[in-house]
């Protein structure tokens, strides 16, 4: 089995690929504070409640934007498998024709996903990271990557409005049933989910104008995609593990053969 991590801000995922096929994802929350040990603990439990072991894992691929984690999860993963995982960074083939200004500040996590739609959907396709940022990436029809937007994640505009008026409560992240929200609640619930399906169909369309092409396909993916696509006006699939499926590609890329 090869074992698929994703380390972000607020979690980290987790695939287990058997013969290209993945087999389970599971999740926990990102802690700058954990040893390897610690995450080795944890990562054999999560094997355990889907029912593998260490023994099963072959091999690993880290994709991380926390590097206090990184090598935490690196360590972890060496320390129960005996095999010392791939990292996406500088130096490893994604295949990926990026045109940034500095390709290697592109994101680890920016890299696997578009690999991964490059793969699967036709361009020019637009891929949504719904996450503790929200970002939108664009790949044009030669799928090569030309940039993206970055804004901050719906749950960090839902706490700013939380904790930076006094007045306002603290809210968990669902939709209302109306846009005229009629109390305290439902209006930040509105503006918050709603205002966010809004932006994310008024930057596709401006990305649109921009490459003067008609996009293909627009694929969302993180944590939150669920909750915010489905308000979106615009056809927006879902692909909840599709940063995983990248970094699969990855690693068949660099130790296949």
């Amino acid at each position: 089995m090869i074992l698929t991590v994703d380390a972000g801000n607020t979690n980290i995922s987790f695939g287990g690929y058997e013969n290209e096929k993945l087999s389970f994802t599971a999740r926990m929350a990102t802690d700058h504070t954990r040893t390897a040990d610690q995450y080795a603990a944890e990562i054999v439990q999560i094997l355990s409640l889907y029912r593998f072991c260490v023994d099963d894992i072959t091999d690993g691929i880290i994709s991380s934007v926390v590097p206090e984690c990184t090598y935490a999860i690196a360590g972890a993963i060496e320390k129960i498998s005996g095999k010392k995982p791939l990292i996406i960074g500088p130096g490893l083939k994604s295949g990926l024709n990026i045109k940034i200004d500095n390709p290697a500040q592109l994101g680890a996590d920016l890299v696997c996903t578009a690999v991964a739609a490059i793969k699967k959907y036709p361009l020019p396709c637009l891929v949504l990271d719904l996450g503790t940022a929200t970002k939108i990436s664009v790949i044009d029809q030669n799928a090569a990557y030309l940039g993206c937007t970055i804004t901050p994640g719906v749950n960090i505009s839902l706490q700013a409005l939380s904790n930076g008026a006094s007045q306002l409560p603290g809210l968990s992240l669902e939709a209302p049933r109306y846009v005229i929200g009629t109390n305290t609640t439902s209006s930040m619930l509105s503006g918050t989910v709603f205002g966010a399906a809004a932006m994310l169909d008024g930057l596709c369309d401006r990305i649109e104008e921009e490459l003067l092409a008609p996009v293909q396909t627009i694929v969302a993916t993180g944590g939150l995609c669920k909750e915010i696509v489905r308000h979106c006006k615009r056809k927006m699939l879902i692909d909840p593990t599709l940063i995983h499926d990248g970094l699969l590609q990855i690693y068949d890329k660099n130790r296949k053969h």
